[in-house]
């Protein structure tokens, strides 16, 4: 078989192998995401990102998202921004949309290398988090050591966002794989624990489902600054403070949540096509 073709990209550290499938190839299954992955015998990376083409008209991709764990993710705003960076090479255009299975996302490029995404609308309703039982989702009555009442937000996928004065005092690998598996979360959730710097600054770390702590969330960022927003705490826009670097996030009045950051190569290569077949790393 053809050795595989991949690049190692990330939004702030938060990092991804992307592989462009739009010409077909081997299926990514659970396995050999889980395997390509791990970073001690694979390439290491908190999301497998899978370009296929597009099933929409008006998209030039569609984007799939497979977690360290194997599991499909809905949406990834810092994977986004890698995808249409790499569209925006490719085609030298501004705008590209991406198709997802939580719907299109419109991407541009702005003048200063970052990029823009428009996440699509924030959902806030219980049944659209989705939670298992009516809440309410903008203090959910969710407790667990220093973390309690989280406001609760789907950009996408589900994220419950608790307030704390500061996040560098919260052992979040401690709490995050509780709270993400809570039988209030039937499709698990991101875990975030955000401080308000300000009226229009957030540091914030996430868990993130199906990852673990990671350098950036992208649709963490969004969910952070609607959930503050929400609780009168800063205005609809914001920058929030990853460990990885700034995203600018704008909650429109219409609704919809854009979000603005960088995107990068680190490197690409080649591996074993075998690895996609069986999941396991060539010897």
């Amino acid at each position: 078989m053809e050795p595989v073709h991949f690049r190692k990209m990330h939004g702030l550290g938060n990092d991804f192998v992307v592989l462009d499938r739009r010409r077909g190839g081997i299926p990514i299954a659970a396995a050999a995401a889980r395997a390509l992955a791990d970073r001690h015998t694979g390439i290491g990376c908190d999301q497998i990102i899978v370009v296929e083409p597009p099933r929409r008209r008006d998209a030039r991709v569609f984007m799939r998202i497979l977690n360290a764990d194997g599991s499909e993710a809905e949406a990834c705003g810092n994977a986004t921004r890698c995808v249409a960076a790499l569209l925006a090479a490719e085609a030298r255009g501004r705008h590209i949309a991406i198709e997802t299975v939580a719907g299109l996302l419109a991407t541009e490029v702005l003048s200063d290398g970052r990029i823009a995404v428009d996440m699509g609308l924030a959902r806030t309703e219980w049944q659209e988090i989705p939670l298992a039982a009516p809440a309410d989702t903008g203090r959910l009555a969710l407790a667990l050591g220093p973390l309690s009442d989280p406001v609760c937000t789907n950009i996408g996928n589900p994220h419950a966002t608790f307030f704390v004065s500061d996040v560098e005092t919260i052992d979040l690998a401690k709490y995050g794989p509780t709270l993400e598996h809570h039988e209030l979360f039937p499709e698990r959730a991101n875990i975030g624990v955000a401080a308000v710097l300000g009226r229009d600054r957030i540091r914030l770390r996430v868990w993130e489902r199906g990852v673990g702590l990671t350098l950036a969330c992208g649709s963490g960022a969004c969910a952070a600054v609607v959930a503050a927003c929400r609780r009168e705490l800063t205005g609809r826009a914001a920058t929030v403070v990853v460990d990885g670097g700034s995203l600018d996030i704008e909650w429109r009045g219409d609704g919809h949540v854009i979000m603005t950051g960088p995107a990068a190569q680190s490197f690409e290569g080649t591996f074993d096509a075998s690895l996609l077949a069986d999941g396991r790393c060539p010897r």
